[in-house]
């Protein structure tokens, strides 16, 4: 299905409003203070919607519904959203106030005045790394993923695919970041923070109409939908969500869940989301641009609140979507070019003479079920490559693991393959508005989801190009760079960024990196352990000495990475657990060893008002409490 003509328009004048809008708000910059931190004059309602806009893009609409889409995830993921709520309140009122006193520009600045320069360095190269590498190439390769099933092979000559599509997000974010920097991303957000949240609800609604009266919308076989929910033809929508609600709306998975067993939710799941929230510079950028710390704090808290909304915009539709759409997912999966596709045709060319491709492929469960005739053809094929008896028994996934098991180390000539999926989980989303829009809401709801996209990126890009400029260029090659300097360096990260981005993004495709969502948290698990330690050490240990710093950073990879490589299978939010446990242990016992004579005391700065605002206080309680309510709710 095309997008109609009206799509197009709605679509066209949603991004130029932004652009226009967002560029006049920031004509005035002229220092790095204007262009990095709008000036330190963001209000709270700016700051809440901005957060919202900042966090909430394809990450969360394609990758976060698409696990949700998985019958063994389901509701389950909002554990990323709903922790979020608690985790702002607690930023809030014990981050927040620390950072503004001392009038800091990035998140890594901090480490120099707590620990010493070269903290501070580590730090930012590691985060520019962790944005280049990881954040942008994955907002930029699931916004293209969005806007892929809405448009033909070809436009105008040109062939649409990840690829070129991921060019077209990429840009249209680096064009306004460029130009206007964060008070432009700002405005841009509060158009684009409450477009999303509506746009979501539209989907929801329309999903909610689809499970109610299948016959109602295309492709949705309305029989198939009762048999799968366990109901009877006649069954009305509070029998039908009951059923789903039973069969994938819980929180609680199971300990040898490899996603996220209910042991992280003790521990692992907070460690990415302090990191996050209270660490991380594309958010906290907006709250260290605040008008005040009472500005802050109520900005933040309504972020809070509004994240409460987010799972039912998103993950529930993720979920129906699998209930009306599994055909369609099943089909995807099997003929779309960036999933199933290629590795087939190489396996049709290899398996007349498997003993000299030296090949081996791995496939999901999904696939055994829908295809065991082809899971065992091949299945046979990997044993004879491995030179290893076909392996017998029912669960040919676990079996075929088990043979491709410790392949890399006995077999290092032997090339694995992606993984065969049965599904195309991360297309969830992009079917509902494909199926269930009408014209003209369509390009609305696609201007929602492409608007929470590009403020992503505008705001990773903003914020990379923040600390390449003012922790990296002018600590180490410019110490004396004029103000205009400053913010020409700025400007011009943001197309290095973009291209940096766009040549990575068409590589997430591949499934083996399982789905887009479990890339972006399992990769940032190599920094943000060592960050969110060294952070808490320094912000409430106050003799841990200033080489900690340093330490923590380096000691997060090597542990991660030894716990990524030599026990894969565990679920990453553990591996996160346990990093942080062994850095922590090693941060203490030097801290006990060899404490610091005195505290440092750090710089503080008289600009910004500090007076606390109480009725936030009051407002997060009442957020922490809805918190509890909707986990006992789904539990």
């Amino acid at each position: 299905m095309e997008l109609s003509g009206l799509d197009v328009g709605v679509l066209a004048v949603f991004f130029v409003c932004v652009i226009t809008v967002g560029l006049l708000k920031s004509r005035r910059e002229q220092t790095s203070e204007d262009y990095f931190l709008a000036g330190r004059g963001l209000k709270w309602w700016l700051i809440g919607f901005s957060l919202i806009a900042a966090n909430i893009s394809a990450e969360q609409f394609v990758g976060m519904s698409g696990q949700a889409a998985k019958g063994s995830i389901g509701l389950a993921v909002a554990s990323y959203e709903w922790i979020a709520a608690i985790t702002l309140v607690v930023v809030a009122f014990f981050f927040l106030p620390k950072f503004l006193k001392s009038g800091i520009f990035t998140i890594p600045e901090y480490l120099e005045y707590r620990f010493n320069h070269t903290s501070r360095l580590v730090m930012s190269l590691l985060m520019v790394i962790i944005y280049l590498g990881v954040t942008i190439p994955t907002v930029i390769f699931l916004g293209a993923k969005a806007l892929s099933p809405l448009f033909k092979q070809e436009l105008m000559g040109l062939p649409i695919n990840i690829t070129t599509l991921s060019w077209f997000v990429g840009i249209l974010a680096g064009i306004y970041v460029a130009a206007g920097g964060l008070k432009a991303c700002a405005w841009a957000d509060l158009i684009q923070g409450s477009a999303l949240i509506i746009g979501g609800a539209v989907i929801m609604v329309f999903s909610f109409m689809a499970l109610d009266d299948p016959g109602r919308f295309e492709g949705i076989d309305a029989a198939a939908v009762n048999t799968s929910l366990g109901v009877g033809a006649g069954a009305t929508f509070g029998q039908k969500f009951a059923a789903l609600k039973a069969a994938n709306m819980h929180m609680v998975l199971p300990r040898t869940s490899d996603f996220l067993p209910w042991t992280a939710l003790l521990l692992g799941i907070w460690i990415p989301n302090f990191y996050y929230w209270g660490l991380n510079q594309y958010i906290m950028q907006r709250t260290l641009g605040a008008h005040s710390l009472r500005e802050g704090q109520r900005g933040v808290v309504f972020a809070a609140f509004l994240k409460l909304i987010i799972p039912f915009v998103v993950c529930i539709p993720g979920i129906i979507a699998f209930t009306l759409y599994a055909g369609k997912m099943q089909e995807n999966a099997m003929t779309q070019e960036s999933l199933n596709k290629p590795v087939l045709e190489a396996f049709d060319q290899a398996k007349a003479s498997p003993a000299q491709v030296r090949m081996v492929i791995p496939f999901d469960g999904d696939f055994a079920q829908l295809q065991p005739a082809l899971a065992a053809e091949v299945m046979a094929f990997n044993a004879t490559v491995l030179g290893k008896t076909v392996p017998a028994g029912p669960d040919l996934a676990g079996l075929n693991a088990g043979l491709l098991s410790g392949v890399d180390k006995s077999h290092p000539d032997v090339a694995v393959r992606q993984e065969l999926v049965g599904y195309d989980y991360d297309g969830a989303f992009p079917l509902l508005i494909r199926y269930l829009t009408p014209t003209g809401l369509r390009g609305f709801v696609l201007a929602a989801l492409m608007g929470a996209v590009i403020s992503s990126l505008a705001s990773m890009l903003n914020a990379a190009s923040t600390i390449f400029t003012m922790d990296v260029y002018r600590e180490w090659f410019n110490k004396k760079a004029t103000q205009s300097v400053l913010v020409w360096v700025g400007r011009s990260c943001v197309p290095v960024g973009v291209v940096i981005g766009c040549l990575i993004a068409p590589v997430l495709a591949n499934p083996r990196f399982k789905g887009a969502f479990a890339f972006i948290q399992e990769f940032q698990g190599f920094v943000s352990p060592g960050v969110l330690t060294i952070f808490l050490f320094g912000l409430f240990v106050k003799r841990t000495p200033r080489y900690c710093g340093v330490l923590g950073l380096v000691l997060s990879p090597i542990i991660y990475g030894i716990l990524f490589f030599g026990w894969g299978d565990m679920a990453f939010l553990n591996r996160m657990a346990i990093t942080v446990g062994a850095i922590a242990l090693v941060l203490l016992l030097v801290t006990l060893i060899k404490p610091m004579k005195e505290a440092i005391k750090l710089p503080e700065q008289t600009k910004i008002e500090l007076n606390w605002s109480k009725g936030s206080v009051y407002f997060g309680v009442f957020v922490t409490f809805l918190t509890i309510v909707l986990y006992i709710l789904f539990w």
